[in-house]
């Protein structure tokens, strides 16, 4: 199925399925203060702006 979607991403919008590979998932994780236990904060941002993501607390 996966095949199918990618392909149908191609034929139909060009600039769309060109802009969209600028966006990336970005997952973190997070302590928390009081357990001590991680928790992850996922995100979708633009290539540009995964470094601030990742700097953030």
């Amino acid at each position: 199925m996966a095949k199918a979607a990618k392909t149908a991403i191609k034929t139909k919008d060009a600039k769309a399925a060109a802009e969209a590979k600028n966006w990336t998932k970005v997952i973190r994780a997070v302590r928390s203060p009081k357990t001590g236990a991680y928790t992850f904060k996922e995100a979708i941002v633009h290539k540009d702006k995964i470094k601030e993501f990742l700097a953030q607390k």
